[in-house]
Protein backbone atom coordinates (compact mmCIF):
# COMPACT_ATOMS: atom_id res chain seq x y z
CA UNK A 1 0.00 0.00 0.00
CA UNK A 2 1.46 3.32 -1.12
CA UNK A 3 1.68 5.81 2.13
CA UNK A 4 0.42 9.61 1.08
CA UNK A 5 3.65 11.05 1.80
CA UNK A 6 5.70 8.69 0.19
CA UNK A 7 3.96 9.52 -3.07
CA UNK A 8 5.54 12.50 -3.72
CA UNK A 9 9.22 10.93 -3.73
CA UNK A 10 8.03 8.36 -5.61
CA UNK A 11 6.55 11.05 -8.27
CA UNK A 12 9.91 12.30 -8.41
CA UNK A 13 11.46 9.31 -9.33
CA UNK A 14 9.33 8.74 -11.87
CA UNK A 15 9.94 12.12 -13.46
CA UNK A 16 13.65 11.33 -13.50
CA UNK A 17 12.58 8.18 -15.68
CA UNK A 18 10.32 10.17 -17.66
CA UNK A 19 12.95 12.82 -18.73
CA UNK A 20 15.67 10.58 -18.83
CA UNK A 21 13.82 8.65 -21.77
CA UNK A 22 12.30 11.38 -23.27
CA UNK A 23 15.87 12.64 -23.50
CA UNK A 24 17.07 9.54 -25.01
CA UNK A 25 14.11 9.42 -27.16
CA UNK A 26 14.88 13.13 -28.07
CA UNK A 27 18.69 12.16 -28.93
CA UNK A 28 18.43 8.48 -30.67
CA UNK A 29 15.89 10.21 -33.38
CA UNK A 30 18.60 12.87 -34.05
CA UNK A 31 21.64 11.29 -33.92
CA UNK A 32 23.42 8.99 -35.49
CA UNK A 33 26.01 5.88 -32.91
CA UNK A 34 29.18 7.88 -32.48
CA UNK A 35 27.73 11.54 -34.04
CA UNK A 36 28.68 14.56 -31.87
CA UNK A 37 27.65 18.41 -31.59
CA UNK A 38 29.42 20.61 -29.56
CA UNK A 39 27.22 22.65 -27.81
CA UNK A 40 29.95 24.90 -25.80
CA UNK A 41 33.41 24.76 -25.53
CA UNK A 42 33.47 21.90 -22.49
CA UNK A 43 30.55 19.43 -23.81
CA UNK A 44 29.13 18.13 -26.34
CA UNK A 45 25.85 16.15 -27.02
CA UNK A 46 27.07 12.74 -28.69
CA UNK A 47 25.30 9.24 -29.19
CA UNK A 48 26.71 6.15 -27.31
CA UNK A 49 26.08 3.59 -26.13
CA UNK A 50 27.25 2.02 -23.09
CA UNK A 51 27.09 -1.74 -21.75
CA UNK A 52 28.15 -0.96 -18.20
CA UNK A 53 27.03 1.15 -15.27
CA UNK A 54 26.99 5.07 -14.66
CA UNK A 55 29.71 6.53 -16.29
CA UNK A 56 30.79 3.47 -18.30
CA UNK A 57 32.33 1.15 -15.29
CA UNK A 58 32.64 -1.97 -16.42
CA UNK A 59 31.08 -1.30 -20.00
CA UNK A 60 33.78 -3.95 -21.57
CA UNK A 61 33.25 -7.17 -18.96
CA UNK A 62 32.49 -9.11 -20.90
CA UNK A 63 28.53 -9.01 -20.70
CA UNK A 64 27.77 -10.31 -17.53
CA UNK A 65 26.63 -6.75 -16.02
CA UNK A 66 23.94 -6.06 -17.82
CA UNK A 67 21.79 -9.19 -16.29
CA UNK A 68 24.16 -7.55 -13.11
CA UNK A 69 23.67 -4.29 -13.17
CA UNK A 70 19.51 -4.73 -13.82
CA UNK A 71 18.88 -7.07 -11.12
CA UNK A 72 21.34 -4.71 -8.55
CA UNK A 73 19.16 -1.93 -9.80
CA UNK A 74 15.83 -3.40 -8.91
CA UNK A 75 16.89 -5.18 -5.68
CA UNK A 76 18.15 -1.60 -4.54
CA UNK A 77 14.93 0.30 -5.74
CA UNK A 78 12.90 -2.08 -3.62
CA UNK A 79 14.73 -1.05 -0.58
CA UNK A 80 14.44 2.69 -1.50
CA UNK A 81 10.97 2.62 -2.16
CA UNK A 82 11.08 1.20 1.67
CA UNK A 83 12.90 3.87 2.90
CA UNK A 84 10.78 6.11 1.11
CA UNK A 85 7.55 4.80 3.07
CA UNK A 86 9.67 4.92 6.34
CA UNK A 87 11.21 8.19 6.09
CA UNK A 88 9.33 10.26 3.63
CA UNK A 89 9.20 13.47 6.13
CA UNK A 90 13.16 13.72 5.80
CA UNK A 91 13.12 16.19 2.52
CA UNK A 92 16.68 15.82 1.75
CA UNK A 93 17.17 12.41 2.46
CA UNK A 94 14.37 11.47 0.87
CA UNK A 95 14.85 13.72 -2.53
CA UNK A 96 18.12 11.98 -2.44
CA UNK A 97 16.69 8.39 -2.66
CA UNK A 98 14.14 9.48 -5.16
CA UNK A 99 16.77 11.15 -7.67
CA UNK A 100 18.57 7.81 -6.98
CA UNK A 101 15.81 5.42 -7.57
CA UNK A 102 14.83 7.46 -10.75
CA UNK A 103 17.86 6.98 -12.62
CA UNK A 104 18.62 3.23 -11.81
CA UNK A 105 15.37 2.56 -12.78
CA UNK A 106 15.57 5.31 -15.75
CA UNK A 107 18.78 2.84 -17.27
CA UNK A 108 16.99 -0.18 -16.13
CA UNK A 109 14.37 0.57 -19.08
CA UNK A 110 17.63 1.11 -21.19
CA UNK A 111 18.74 -2.03 -20.30
CA UNK A 112 15.75 -4.77 -20.57
CA UNK A 113 14.71 -3.01 -23.91
CA UNK A 114 18.00 -2.44 -25.80
CA UNK A 115 20.51 -4.11 -24.06
CA UNK A 116 22.58 -1.58 -23.38
CA UNK A 117 22.25 2.56 -21.71
CA UNK A 118 22.00 5.10 -23.81
CA UNK A 119 24.55 7.97 -23.25
CA UNK A 120 24.31 11.15 -24.85
CA UNK A 121 25.79 13.99 -22.26
CA UNK A 122 29.64 14.68 -23.00
CA UNK A 123 31.89 17.17 -20.85
CA UNK A 124 35.37 17.85 -21.57
CA UNK A 125 38.34 19.96 -20.58
CA UNK A 126 41.01 20.60 -23.86
CA UNK A 127 41.82 16.57 -24.47
CA UNK A 128 41.01 15.29 -21.27
CA UNK A 129 36.74 13.75 -21.68
CA UNK A 130 34.57 12.41 -18.82
CA UNK A 131 33.00 9.27 -19.99
CA UNK A 132 29.74 10.28 -21.69
CA UNK A 133 26.41 9.79 -19.22
CA UNK A 134 22.63 10.56 -19.50
CA UNK A 135 19.85 12.24 -17.13
CA UNK A 136 19.39 8.60 -14.79
CA UNK A 137 23.16 8.92 -14.16
CA UNK A 138 22.85 12.69 -13.29
CA UNK A 139 20.09 11.52 -10.98
CA UNK A 140 22.13 8.68 -9.31
CA UNK A 141 25.07 11.32 -9.18
CA UNK A 142 22.70 14.37 -7.52
CA UNK A 143 20.87 11.82 -5.10
CA UNK A 144 24.09 10.44 -3.99
CA UNK A 145 25.76 13.80 -3.47
CA UNK A 146 22.75 14.87 -1.34
CA UNK A 147 22.88 11.68 0.76
CA UNK A 148 26.37 12.95 1.60
CA UNK A 149 24.47 16.41 2.37
CA UNK A 150 22.20 14.92 4.23
CA UNK A 151 24.62 12.70 6.34
CA UNK A 152 26.84 15.84 7.05
CA UNK A 153 23.86 18.25 8.17
CA UNK A 154 21.36 15.84 10.06
CA UNK A 155 20.45 16.65 13.45
CA UNK A 156 21.20 13.72 15.92
CA UNK A 157 18.28 11.97 16.95
CA UNK A 158 19.65 11.80 20.86
CA UNK A 159 21.08 8.70 22.41
CA UNK A 160 24.65 8.67 23.76
CA UNK A 161 27.43 10.46 21.72
CA UNK A 162 30.35 7.95 20.44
Amino acid sequence: MLKQGALRWYLLSLLVIVLDQFSKYLITSSFHLGEVHPITPFFNLVLTYNQGAAFSLLATAGGWQRMFFTILALLVSVAIARLLRQHHRETRFAAALALIMGGALGNVVDRVILGHVIDFIQVYYSVHYFPAFNIADSGITIGAALLVLDSMFKKPTGGQPA
